[in-house]
């Protein structure tokens, strides 16, 4: 990075989450000043420790704005000054809804939020935060692997969180043709995310590995994902902010290679001792799984993945911009290590 680069301010939005908190890390041991959006100031701490836990001492080039998706306050002077936006934040999802567009409105009016925002404060790029869940979802009868061409199919059988995802990036993306100017975006698509917490803040992917750990899961569900480490997400969005060839591409964040439950149990079973001994060793029947969503909304998810084809290829964040990531395996134990060394795992 030259000189001039390490001068520039990004905004990272949702400042106190998992994957927007390794994007600021990564931000300040690169050089740059980094501006950070949460809903609530009184989380400031939070991200500091965090950072502190990642291996920053010094805040001088890291300020705050409280901003929330849902409100257009304070959005024009958390972008102002800044040559890059990365848009990592999203609406939180609730578990419990009544209607799909309680997750889909909130996360399509967001993105607009930032993007008019980027675009009004001449902005150079802003890189959005997208998900697999944009990508490969509703598809039936795939045999070949996902690429940045496919888009979920919104008209099938989905999950209204999935739906929200793929939404909000073709509302950005129709954003930058029609109302953009010279506002330039990149999307990241990350698939299942691990590698090691920096605090408590965890995502979907780190609760299975918790509750593998803790025993909470006695079979694993016949549900197969790609893995990516956190690390390497935001080492993707640093080079998607950056490299001329990554404006107006999106990139899918994966390894490219595809595990099942199980395989990421024999993962922890094989390397962890001791502490995998709770860790299930079956899968669980289809049937078992659905009766439970039946009473557990929070399953319901779970059952539309059942027996899906996930796999997806990394390759063009591989070719294009010379991206590199970590191991499935290494992300996974990564993740279990940083659960049991913060004490996150109940004995």
């Amino acid at each position: 990075m030259t000189n001039s680069e390490k001068d520039k301010t990004v905004l990272v939005t949702g400042g106190s989450g998992f994957i927007a908190v390794h994007c600021i890390l990564k931000l300040l041991k690169e050089g740059y000043s980094v501006k950070t959006t949460l809903r609530s100031l009184n989380r400031q701490d939070e991200v500091k420790q965090m950072l502190k836990v990642g291996g920053i001492s010094t805040f001088e080039n890291l300020s705050f704005i409280q901003a929330d998706l849902s409100s257009d306050k304070n959005w024009n002077e958390a972008v102002k000054g800044c040559e890059f936006v990365l848009h990592v934040a999203s609406p939180t999802p609730a578990i419990q809804f009544t209607h799909e567009d309680e997750l889909i409105n909130p996360a399509k009016d967001g993105v607009v939020r930032v993007l008019k925002a980027s675009r009004d404060a001449n902005v150079k790029r802003v890189v959005l935060t997208s998900a697999f869940g944009a990508v490969g979802m509703g598809h039936k009868n795939r045999k070949t692997p996902y690429t940045e061409e496919d888009w979920t199919n919104i008209d099938s059988n989905i999950h209204a969180y999935q739906k929200s995802k793929t939404i909000a990036e073709q509302t950005a993306w129709e954003f930058i043709k029609n109302e953009g100017g010279n506002l330039e975006l990149s999307a990241v698509n990350p698939v299942g995310v691990m590698g090691p917490l920096l605090g408590t803040d965890y995502s979907h992917s780190h609760q299975m590995i918790k509750q593998m750990l803790e025993g909470d899961i006695k079979a694993c569900p016949k549900i197969s994902s790609c893995y990516i480490d956190v690390r390497d997400v935001a080492d993707l969005h640093l080079l998607a902010m950056t490299d001329p060839k990554a404006n107006g591409e999106r990139f899918l964040a994966t390894t490219g290679n595809v595990l099942s439950m199980l395989d990421v149990a024999k993962i922890l079973k094989n390397k962890l001792g001791n502490e995998a001994d709770k860790v299930p060793t079956k899968e669980l029947p289809n049937w078992v799984l659905k009766a439970s969503a039946l009473k557990k909304p929070s399953l319901k998810m779970l059952v539309t993945l059942l027996g899906q084809y996930m796999q997806a290829s990394g390759e063009k964040a591989k070719k294009t911009l010379n991206w590199s990531p970590r191991s499935n395996e290494e992300a996974i134990l990564a993740t279990a290590e940083s659960l049991l060394k913060l004490g996150l795992i109940k004995k």
